[in-house]
């Protein structure tokens, strides 16, 4: 196996030991949780895809750990956490047996976190190298996450979901190191990126398109990204897209007579005719039956 970036369900390969718990797949978004009984190791791990948070649950270890060159040790038992940033290649050394909780954080789970939290473009976040971080709450998270993934019960998605933001946000406040975007003197966006923009709302116009969507394209937290979207056109994205669906509604309603103005409405993201008939009057001034009329 190549020593890249290694996900969750890679971690047996290299650090042995036996799998007490593992996360659904499904409604985990962002987040995962393995929880593992390890014997003695020394090991030398890969560099992680994800943010790490280990707690222990049962049993202590004399624990050392190499990271970015330079040893530490520490005395580790119940309720004590570890972090480890991601992309880095990391040894463990220990002799007891201990279990253990990993919970996995994606970098697009605690990027976009972030981007909510500072309103700011992210170029990158560091988690702070502790072996033990004295930090019960981040155990508690941890073992919430946890007990999630072993009971899988009715609503699980939605507190897996806070409960994930809610780590995030404590390890931003507390364990990392963020680095931001340069912020350039010009309001707006640069032309490129509005062309961007615009040829997407074009090829999804029948779609239910989302601030977040429009967001994505940019590279930008949807709160920066409305804020400089109106900056660079005078207008909201909301009201942006609205136009953008009237505007196809005309070229349709002049150019396929044989369309019916329900498949129309459709067709240009309308949730139905009627909604089309009213978003329609009040930017041209006159219904779709009526302007099609008008263009024969």
């Amino acid at each position: 196996m190549s020593p890249e970036l290694i996900t969750p369900d890679d971690y047996p390969h290299w650090v042995h030991g036996r799998l007490l718990l593992r996360s659904p797949d499904q409604a985990w978004d962002g987040a995962a949780v393995r929880a593992f009984r390890y014997g003695a190791h020394d090991v030398t791990l890969p560099p992680v895809r994800d943010y790490l948070v280990v707690a222990y649950h049962k049993g202590s270890a004399d624990m050392r750990r190499r990271f970015d060159g330079r040893w530490s040790h520490e005395s580790l038992g119940p309720g004590d956490v570890t972090l480890l940033t991601r992309a880095v290649e990391t040894r463990w050394v220990w002799q007891e047996e201990i279990d253990v909780v990993h919970v996995h954080l994606t970098h697009d789970l605690v990027r976009s976190v972030c981007q909510q939290m500072y309103e700011r473009d992210i170029s990158d976040v560091l988690l702070q190298d502790k072996l033990r971080a004295d930090d019960p709450l981040l155990f508690r998270l941890a073992m919430g996450l946890a007990r999630e993934a072993a009971n899988d019960e009715p609503g699980a998605g939605l507190l897996v979901d806070s409960l994930s933001c809610q780590l995030a946000v404590h390890l931003l406040r507390r364990h990392t190191e963020v680095s931001f975007k340069e912020l350039h003197p010009q309001h707006g966006m640069p032309a490129s990126m509005l062309a961007r923009i615009d040829g997407f709302v074009t090829e999804q116009i029948q779609s239910s398109l989302t601030l977040q969507d429009l967001a994505g394209v940019a590279g930008l937290s949807h709160y920066h990204f409305a804020r400089r979207f109106r900056e660079a056109t005078g207008t909201t994205p909301h009201e942006y897209v609205m136009r953008k669906r009237v505007e196809a509604a005309k070229t349709m309603l002049a150019r396929q007579g044989w369309r019916s103005l329900a498949e129309i409405a459709s067709a240009c993201g309308f949730s139905d005719q009627s909604h089309m008939t009213r978003v329609f009057g009040a930017h041209v001034g006159t219904t779709p039956g009526r302007y099609r009329s008008s263009q024969k």
